[in-house]
């Protein structure tokens, strides 16, 4: 994999330990992974991941890298933050979580965000201006927030400083994962 367009890069996935949907985790890092990529996925607490199918239905175990307090987010070309509603809900409460989206985007790398993740982006303070999507429920806190909502499979946001890929549901995975890759690909951060 050393010829391949994502060998050296490095993605960091940030999560809490019970609730983030389990294809918006797992199929991205499975992906990244598989095109060369390294990924880590950083957790509230070193205990496994508790995904959920659908918010509701147990999915798999995930046992995180490290924690997020543990993370050094300068050691990492893109920022994923997955979905799930109570993962969401839950992380954008995380000063770690907040302090590492706030390095990614105050230096100009990526930012991947699917679902309910755009939660985090708002309470960071990092939509205002930008066109982003979410899970349709998050709408009127990104235009609240200052940011442009559209209804689109996925949205690569380059307005700012930092990119800003965001899709809606784990249906759009497919296009998330080309858009937050060639995201990847371009950053020279």
């Amino acid at each position: 994999m050393a010829d391949s367009p994502l060998a050296g890069r490095r993605v960091l996935a940030i999560v809490t330990n019970y609730g983030v949907e389990q294809d918006e985790l797992v199929v991205p890092v499975e992906q990244l992974r598989g095109s060369g990529a390294e990924v880590h996925v950083a957790a509230v607490s070193p205990d496994e991941i508790r995904t959920l199918v659908g918010d509701k239905d147990p999915g798999e175990t995930v046992r995180p890298d490290l924690t997020l307090a543990e993370a050094d987010p300068t050691a990492y070309d893109l920022l994923l933050i997955p979905g799930g509603t109570l993962n969401a809900d839950s992380l954008r409460l995380q000063d770690d979580a907040l302090s590492i989206l706030r390095s990614f985007t105050g230096t100009g790398r990526p930012v991947a965000a699917i679902c309910h993740g755009p939660w985090v982006l708002v309470e960071a303070g990092v939509v205002d201006g930008r066109t982003l999507t979410s899970y349709a429920s998050v709408r009127t806190d990104i235009q609240n927030a200052g940011g442009t909502w559209v209804d689109e499979p996925v949205i690569s946001d380059n307005a700012g400083d930092w990119v800003l890929v965001t899709s809606r549901t784990p249906d759009d995975l497919g296009p998330f994962v080309r858009e937050a890759t060639a995201a990847l690909v371009a950053s020279t951060v």
